[in-house]
């Protein structure tokens, strides 16, 4: 078992890997994964990363700011994170792209300085000697459209000397500029010959470039084939001239490096999606129909379009979204069942003996119960990947997510709301929080909606902004159904069940109070403090007495001299002896705010006791 696990370099392996990767870089060979960069909106990512803002890092990512780019000390976002123990931030991070690869200088850097096991074990179950592209799923899926025969979404047939291939038009149409004129002058076309001089083995090659796939490794040729090695290399090079794919070759051509073919790998991929959300802007939504709700039913698209949709989706305003003088409007969005089948609702619909799966005059229109904004941002991503969105639509996103069986939406909606919405839960100021400010999002909707939605991650978050705010929720109504409500959620509930909700609560008041000086065993250091020694009363008179002789042979009247320079007393010395009172949540003043924390945590747990008395709840 040990064997298996992987090794942390020691430092001066560090440096001789830090050499060789500025070595190739330097040579052209790789590129350079963590690029310098000096702007603010990475600053402000690095600051966030320090101090486990995760409302400020899921901004930056959102913006753009490259996960992967270091300071001028040759710090990364997740180096911070890690280094600074936020394991949230991490999780983000890598769930954004943030690289962490085995043998490179920053990717064991990584691993090295992690604060603790729980980061540790996060960077290698996310298996920190493998690159996470966050544009793998959309590739797998658009690949695997070459061999999927139920239900059948190809639209025309390429044929060979020897083979036939079904492939579709708004893939070609997107990712090659010269299928996007042949068919845009002939969107009819259901068949293309190949020529002749093009070896099978190359077209094979063009379409898996085409369709996201990876490159062969192995192009047949030889006998059986009718084509030689060489000439199966000089047919990619006229298919990928002819197509217009140069890339082609080069993918081809990989040295077989791994580090320089995931790169090539992600550029790739990151071109080919560049390219299918051009076309998915310039041709569905630009091509989107808004009409009122009750003229929807009369719209009537053909099978033969310019833009090759096979389906339409339609989606209306909810109530009181019209204006009172307004009626209500619906938008229809063409679209592809190729693209739609990465949700499992339309796989089943498809696939299956549905209404929607039977073939008719007109495409199908289908109803979809959500806003069309929200629709709008389901398309997005299952053509781009892209989940782009702000915290008022996330909670209507994660709905419309688990409504379509869309995991990855699901989760991404979950990021989105557990890290725009925990503003002021940093660790740096977690036990001075006192709630005072409105709350941007309604917590309780947010835990209702992660019940529903069977979001684990979502409801440690609603546990944890509960937690963090306590004092202005635990003596709200709304507070004493939320508990109801998470204890009705067992299933024939005896009366000593715990209620998961409060235990939630308990640990995250612990995180937010630093109960883990504990650990530290502080409160002993505390208690084993020299007791003052005993002193006689009449040898404290005389001290007494003689600091009050030499109190009154003092001349206050004048200002302090030092080297004959007059000094005048500071402002701050008029008021010496005065400080600012700490005062807990029942009013009580203590000493210092280590005795507000404990006071504090003492107060909220008997409030949380006290409420289960009067729910009747024994937890």
């Amino acid at each position: 078992m040990a064997d298996s696990e992987p090794t942390v370099l020691r430092k001066d392996q560090l440096e001789v890997s830090l050499y060789k990767e500025k070595k190739l870089i330097q040579e052209g060979t790789i590129k350079d994964d963590n690029p310098l960069d000096l702007s603010e909106p990475f600053r402000e990512l690095c600051s966030a990363c320090r101090q486990g803002d995760l409302k400020v890092c899921q901004e930056k990512i959102t913006e753009g700011v490259n996960v992967n780019a270091r300071d001028p000390y040759d710090y990364t976002p997740l180096i911070l994170a890690s280094l600074c123990g936020h394991f949230e931030v991490a999780q983000l991070l890598l769930e954004s792209g943030a690289l962490c690869e085995r043998d490179t200088f920053q990717g064991e850097r990584c691993l090295y300085n992690a604060l603790n096991d729980r980061i540790r074990n996060l960077l290698l179950d996310y298996d920190y000697s493998k690159s996470t592209d966050p544009l793998q799923p959309l590739a797998s899926h658009i690949s695997s459209l070459l061999t999927r025969e139920i239900p059948v979404t190809t639209d025309i047939v390429i044929t060979s000397s020897d083979d036939s291939v079904h492939l579709h038009k708004f893939l070609l149409a997107a990712r090659s500029p010269y299928f996007h004129r042949k068919l845009a002058t002939s969107p009819e076309s259901t068949a293309w010959k190949l020529p002749s001089n093009i070896a099978p083995a190359a077209f094979i090659a063009a379409i898996r470039y085409l369709y996201f796939g990876e490159p062969p490794r192995e192009l047949r040729s030889g006998p059986g084939t009718g084509f030689t090695e060489s000439e199966v290399f000089a047919s990619i090079d006229r298919i990928s001239d002819h197509l217009e794919i140069q890339s082609l070759m080069d993918s081809i051509m990989d040295s077989g490096d791994r580090r320089l073919a995931r790169q090539r790998r992600t550029t790739e991929l990151a071109k080919g999606r560049d390219q299918l959300e051009k076309w998915y802007h310039a041709n569905i939504l630009a091509n989107k129909i808004i009409l009122p709700t009750s003229q929807a039913s009369e719209v009537k698209w053909d099978h033969s379009n310019a833009i090759f949709a096979d389906v339409l989706l339609q989606s209306d305003e909810l109530p009181g979204e019209a204006g009172q003088d307004e009626c209500q409007k619906s938008t229809i969005f063409p679209c592809h069942r190729a693209m739609l089948l990465r949700s499992e609702f339309f796989q089943t619909m498809f696939s299956s003996g549905f209404l929607e799966a039977q073939s008719s005059e007109h495409l199908h229109v289908i109803n979809i119960d959500c806003s069309p904004d929200v629709l709008e941002i389901v398309l997005t991503f299952l053509y781009t990947e892209r989940a782009d969105f702000s915290l008022e639509v996330a909670v209507d996103v994660l709905f419309a997510a688990d409504m379509l069986l869309i995991e990855k939406l699901k989760t991404k909606a979950a990021v989105v709301i557990s890290t725009l919405g925990s503003s002021g839960m940093s660790q740096a100021d977690a036990a001075r929080t006192r709630g005072k400010d409105e709350d941007d999002i309604d917590i309780y909707a947010i835990m209702r909606a992660a019940w529903l939605t069977r979001v684990q991650r979502l409801e440690e978050f609603a546990a944890r902004f509960l937690a963090y705010r306590l004092e202005a929720h635990i003596d709200t109504p709304e507070f004493a159904e939320l508990i109801r409500e998470s204890a009705s959620r067992i299933k024939e509930r005896q009366e000593v069940d715990s209620i998961e909700l409060i235990d939630d609560i308990r640990f995250y008041l612990n995180e937010r109070f630093r109960l883990r000086f504990d650990d530290a065993h502080i409160d002993e250091m505390i208690n084993e403090k020299e007791k003052p020694a005993e002193i006689d009363p009449a040898e404290q008179l005389e001290d007494v007495s003689q600091i009050t002789e030499g109190v009154k042979a003092l001349d206050v009247t004048q200002p302090a001299q030092s080297n004959g320079i007059v000094q005048e007393a500071p402002e701050t010395q008029q008021v010496l002896g005065s400080h600012r009172e700490i005062r807990t949540l029942d009013g009580a003043v203590v000493e210092d705010e280590f005795d507000e924390d404990a006071m504090n945590y003492e107060i909220l747990m008997e409030k949380l006791e006290k409420l289960l008395e009067v729910l009747n709840y024994e937890a």
